[in-house]
């Protein structure tokens, strides 16, 4: 056991300093495999659910280093969520019965999710705000709620998981600006124009079979 506290604890050690701030092995090791994952959502490939497994636990660590609990939690619940969506992409089903391919939300579909997106954050701020010492719980709680409906979404082939990304994304810049993440800000800076990429790709490939 202390060897592996040492050893976890060497991935916390900074590589180089960025901005004035120290840039860790555990967050470099984590922007890598992030952006393979995106990049394999993007082509609808289903490789990207293990790298989505491996960067969340990563993050995990790095974010309950930073006190950012909800966001550590996020991590865990993306674990959970990457291995179903890698079932559903791999075995799953669309509502006729046929392989699951890229779709849309109905109308009413999308203003439920919005609704319930809505809902849970202010909630899920009080719950930090209440049980832990996060200084931005609100702050918190909005790219983890949001994160949890576009990996849904992701998992389901449904095209609106790129907005959601867009909006998560951009959100996040701020909120780890604010810790001095500085190479997790540039990640998810990336991210949001390449959540915007994907949504391109994804319209021209709805009503198609992949994975």
């Amino acid at each position: 056991m202390d060897a592996l506290t040492h050893l976890a604890g060497l991935w916390l050690l900074p590589a180089f300093t960025l901005w004035g701030s120290p840039i860790t092995w555990t967050e470099v090791l984590a922007c890598v495999l992030s952006l393979w994952m995106v990049g394999c959502n993007m082509r609808v490939h289903p490789l990207g659910w293990p790298l989505a497994i491996v960067s969340s636990l990563l993050y995990a660590a790095l974010f309950l280093h930073y006190r950012l609990y909800g966001e550590a939690s996020l991590q865990l619940v993306f674990v959970a969520l990457a291995g179903w969506g890698w079932w559903e992409w791999l075995r799953g089903h669309g509502e006729d019965g046929g392989r699951l391919t890229v779709h849309r939300l109905t109308q009413a579909q999308r203003q439920r999710a919005l609704l319930l997106t809505l809902c849970t954050w202010p909630l899920l701020g009080w719950l930090l705000h209440r049980v832990t010492d996060s200084d931005v719980p609100y702050l918190d709680a909005l790219p983890t709620v949001g994160s949890i409906t576009g990996q849904i979404l992701l998992g389901r082939k449904l095209i609106e998981n790129w907005p959601v990304w867009i909006a998560v994304n951009v959100t996040s810049v701020g909120l780890f600006a604010y810790k001095g993440l500085w190479l997790t800000v540039l990640l998810y800076a990336l991210f949001a124009g390449l959540a915007a990429w994907g949504w391109q790709r994804w319209r021209a490939l709805e009503g198609r079979v992949h994975g």
